[in-house]
């Protein structure tokens, strides 16, 4: 008996070997044919092949295993043949947006200002536009702080339909004549891609925001302008998604693209957001874009940012974000994370104190 089991084993060993060489072979005309597709522009998967050679094995089946095992066997074989094209595919794409297309880092100029040049710089302003008098306290605060960048929304993309949702074109405007008055560069977010071209009128840096991450239409209209374009991650996307979201761009020829880290939604509660800060190093090691980060949005915490602030600069981040108001009580849109002037001073105090920023002017350093 052990002399039976012992030979039909070793029966069993020399199948083991054919099937890895048969396998393998078959993985070789695999990868042929996703050469073949690539040249041809054809998708990878092929669904209606995939089930006349299921039907046609199934048809051949004559046991023991039942038609089920041999799906099941079978697509896991196709699925494995389907990630060998995959990797050729990936293999063969140059992305335009990898550091590997283009080793040195993208350098994007503002009015004399240099993203991703080896400064850093503090970008900031109030959530939204709202009114000529609150634009003019912020400018003039930003303006003594040697802040040269101002954000401030116009258009308002809300969870509710009932909330605040921008004043539109004036709300341009009136972002237009304040960084005018005070020497600000202007960045404002736009939603519909038709905006674009008029946005332009108005606006030194068209922000893409976290809901329309992949709003491709959207992409490809800031892609087809030579206008600088921040780009913020969304709520719930992959590191790869952002990069292929700034993908979009940089295919239509904008290569001024700056990237945004503002936090991504998890299970934590304490924060609004987490702050993905590994994000940071990951897309200036991956892409050879600028990376700016959000600290007001990905926590939504006033006593934090800071901290937070301090972190995304020691990790490498090019710049931050952050929003303030005159009086975030009354304010329209994300009354509780935006500081005051008050506590916008003491922010500033804090990243001077550390080393993190020059007392003349708001470009930040790293640490010795």
């Amino acid at each position: 008996m052990a002399e039976r089991l012992e030979k039909l084993r070793g029966q069993l060993d020399v199948l083991n070997m054919e099937l890895l060489a048969l396998l393998n072979k078959r993985a070789e005309i695999t990868e042929e044919i996703g050469k073949v597709k690539a040249e041809r522009g054809m998708e990878i998967y092929d669904p209606i092949r995939e089930r006349q050679q299921l039907e046609n094995l199934v048809d051949a089946n004559e046991g023991p295993f039942g038609d089920d095992t041999i799906r099941h066997l079978f697509k896991q074989i196709f699925q494995a043949s389907a990630g060998l094209q995959q990797q050729e595919k990936e293999k063969e794409q140059k992305y335009l947006v990898s550091r590997k297309t283009r080793m040195a880092s993208t350098v994007v100029t503002l009015n004399g200002i240099e993203i991703g040049g080896g400064q850093q710089h503090i970008v900031a302003g109030p959530c939204s536009v709202e009114t000529p008098s609150q634009m003019d306290a912020v400018g003039k605060l930003l303006q003594q702080q040697g802040i040269r960048m101002m954000r401030g929304g116009a258009y308002k993309p809300r969870t509710s339909p009932y909330d605040f949702q921008g004043l539109g074109v004036p709300g341009l405007q009136l972002l237009r004549e304040t960084a005018d008055r005070y020497g600000l560069t202007a960045i404002s977010e736009i939603v519909n891609p038709s905006d674009v071209e008029m946005a332009c009128d108005y606006l030194d840096v068209i922000q893409v925001g976290a809901r329309n991450m992949q709003n491709f239409e959207l992409l490809k209209a800031v892609g087809s302008i030579r206008k600088p374009v921040l780009l913020k991650r969304g709520l719930s996307a992959t590191i790869e998604e952002l990069m292929m979201a700034a993908e979009y761009i940089l295919s239509r020829g904008n290569d001024q693209i700056i990237l945004c880290e503002r936090g991504i939604r998890t299970y934590e509660k304490a924060t609004r957001n987490t702050l993905d800060i590994s994000a940071v190093p990951i897309l200036k090691q991956e892409t050879h874009l600028p990376v700016m980060v959000d600290i007001t949005h990905s926590t939504g915490r006033r006593d934090i940012i800071v901290q937070m602030a301090k972190a995304a600069l020691a990790v490498g981040a090019d710049g931050i974000m952050l929003e303030v108001h005159p009086d975030p009580s009354v304010a329209l849109s994300d009354a509780k994370q935006q500081l005051d002037f008050d506590q916008f001073s003491t922010f500033m105090d804090g990243l001077r104190s550390s080393g993190f920023i020059k007392s003349d002017r708001a470009t930040v350093r790293l640490p010795v």
